[in-house]
């Protein structure tokens, strides 16, 4: 009998196949919820993910290259979307004083408020964990803390700022530790985007 991660007798015995299933059902939650406000407001899902994006990160991070990188996709897909984005009037292009072809993209007024309306879309995902004992969430954001920067760590994922791979960061025993903030933090305080995010040489991961 194969041993899928997908055949469902296999994941009888097997929690990690267990887990890998249901984080495919969540992203299809995910998914769904955003084709469903992205119909509402004719955007695709990359669009609707562009624009909040932008609202919550620097400048330097909003151009097609970064961008095609932070959502694991093409430059062209990238570039597509953006040139929508700037026609609807949702974006503005700001010019690099350095290289004149190069630009990063920003909100214009109404894609500030478009992103009002959409970025509520994972509400239902939140709301559901809300009902959940904050015990079993800290454990639940510890592992995917964990796994995230683990993919990173393996090409999956291109782009995370996460704690344990800044280079602010350090573990003592159980204990972690944040050099720029000279605290002291608790595993519900692990960033998984942090804005003062620097990445280190060195990035071997500490349980």
């Amino acid at each position: 009998m194969t041993k899928s991660i997908f055949n469902p007798n296999h994941q009888e015995t097997n929690v990690s196949s267990k887990i890998v299933a249901g984080l495919e059902r969540i992203s299809e939650a995910f998914k769904v919820l955003l084709w469903e406000k992205g119909k509402l407001l004719g955007l695709s899902p990359i669009q609707i993910q562009i624009l909040i994006f932008i609202k919550y990160h620097k400048l330097e991070f909003c151009n097609v290259s970064h961008l095609a990188k932070e959502f694991n996709v093409t430059k062209p897909t990238i570039s597509d979307a953006v040139k929508v984005l700037l026609k609807k009037e949702l974006t503005e292009k700001v010019s690099s004083s350095s290289d004149s072809r190069s630009y990063a993209i920003q909100l214009s007024d109404s894609g500030k408020t478009i992103v009002l309306e959409t970025e509520n879309f994972a509400y239902p995902l939140h709301n559901q964990l809300n009902g959940i004992d904050n015990d079993d969430l800290d454990q639940t954001f510890k592992t995917l803390t964990t796994l995230i920067y683990k993919l990173n760590k393996i090409g999956v994922l291109t782009v995370q700022r996460t704690c344990y791979a800044c280079k602010f960061y350090q573990k003592n025993g159980n204990q972690h530790f944040c050099n720029l903030l000279e605290k002291e933090l608790q595993n519900s305080e692990i960033r998984i985007d942090c804005g003062e995010f620097e990445g280190k040489q060195d990035t071997q991961f500490i349980k």
